[in-house]
């Protein structure tokens, strides 16, 4: 404490230290029993990170040497979660289709109240994500509880090699053409750039874009598929204070739909999906469908301590184009539409999934008893809509 103390000259950073440094002097000397201060310190440590955002953690000097030997052995074995932090514990913000996670019976607004045996009650997401990767075919056991239930569940998810997940077509109108988003890989600009050009050749007018259960990629191919459709005006803006503001425009030569578009989101969407979701809807390039997203867009770092822990901070946020931070808001639909009971993570469904269903759960439909779907596609109709 004493030596960073004597390394800041923060007034503020100061007096926060002077503070702590005698909470933990009160500790020390009238706690009831005499106190472990180093699982103390570890504790702070960790509600001091995640006082800030769910994305940013502690890692202690175990966990850090861990994470790095994973890193450097080049362990790919994953679930295929993306994860996030609510009312304390890890969550499940979307799942890869066809992952290992979803083959479990793995949901989004899933709680794993325990990952390998530790609770993530004062688990960081940076901590789950270690706990969670592995050598492909290992088994990792999770507690879940879900909606309607108090107690968890345990679930084994065998971890595997994820292969890229496929982008996936739909045509279910003779002018509309269905691209679901799984994620914002690196290249899948590329690939929507193809698709878009093979529609227009055959007769296609209208494209919905879903991106509903995209957590995964980065921000930089969001910024790239947004430019497919916007010929003017702001993608987003990225800021933090160690970051020099950068600010990503539309570029008219790149370009390739000028006709309607539509796209889905839902809570499930998180990260670089909602850069592009924002995108379209900040720009009223088209109608941005379903429900508020979950809140995910921001970069973090790694920063190494010299007693061998580290912590990961978000360093910078992704904005919207009318200046609202998407970490702290979401995004909000131009069209608001409930998910039905049926599509709902609640039930018996759920508890049977729980309970050691091993078959994938289906996908969602695209089809007119989706009403997010059904939704888009009358507005895709409507003679009123017009091309940006």
């Amino acid at each position: 404490l004493g030596h960073v103390l004597g390394g800041t000259q923060d007034d503020k950073a100061y007096k926060s230290l002077t503070v702590y440094g005698e909470v933990l002097q009160k500790i020390q000397t009238d706690y009831v029993d005499d106190p472990n201060m180093h699982q103390v310190t570890a504790g702070a440590l960790h509600g001091l990170l995640e006082s800030l955002d769910p994305a940013s953690g502690y890692l202690t000097p175990r966990e850090y040497t861990e994470y790095k030997e994973k890193l450097a052995s080049n362990v790919a074995g994953e679930t295929g979660l993306t994860l996030s932090k609510r009312y304390g514990y890890i969550i499940v913000v979307s799942v890869l289709p066809d992952s290992p996670a979803e083959k479990a019976g793995i949901r989004s607004g899933d709680i794993f109240e325990s990952i390998a045996g530790f609770t993530t009650r004062e688990m960081s997401v940076g901590q789950a994500k270690n706990l969670l990767h592995g050598q492909p075919g290992t088994g990792v056991k999770v507690g879940v509880v879900r909606r309607g239930k108090t107690d968890p569940d345990d679930v084994d998810i065998v971890r595997e090699k994820l292969a890229s997940a496929k982008m996936t077509l739909q045509k279910t109108d003779p002018d509309i053409l269905a691209l679901r988003l799984p994620t914002l890989d690196a290249g899948r600009a590329d690939e929507v750039r193809n698709r878009l050009q093979e529609a227009e050749k055959q007769g296609i007018h209208k494209v919905v874009i879903d991106v509903r259960d995209c957590g995964r990629g980065p921000a930089s191919e969001a910024i790239a598929v947004a430019r497919l459709f916007i010929s003017s005006g702001t993608i987003a803006t990225l800021r933090g204070q160690t970051v020099s503001s950068e600010v990503y425009s539309a570029e008219p030569s790149k370009v390739v739909w000028k006709g309607p578009v539509s796209v889905l989101i839902d809570g499930t969407t998180s990260g670089a999906a909602e850069v592009l979701a924002s995108a379209i809807a900040a720009n009223h390039r088209g109608d941005v469908v379903g429900e508020r997203t979950f809140g995910l867009a921001s970069e973090q770092k790694l920063i190494p301590l010299d007693d061998g822990a580290a912590i990961i901070l978000t360093v910078a946020n992704y904005y919207n184009p009318s200046g609202k931070s998407i970490l702290d808001e979401g995004v909000v639909p131009t069209e608001v539409v409930r998910a039905t009971a049926a599509d709902d993570d609640s039930g018996d469904d759920s508890a049977t999934a729980a309970e050691g269903q091993k078959e994938p759960a289906e996908p969602r439909p695209l089809s007119p008893e989706d009403p997010v779907y059904r939704k888009a596609i009358e507005l895709l109709k409507t003679p009123a809509k017009k091309a940006a």
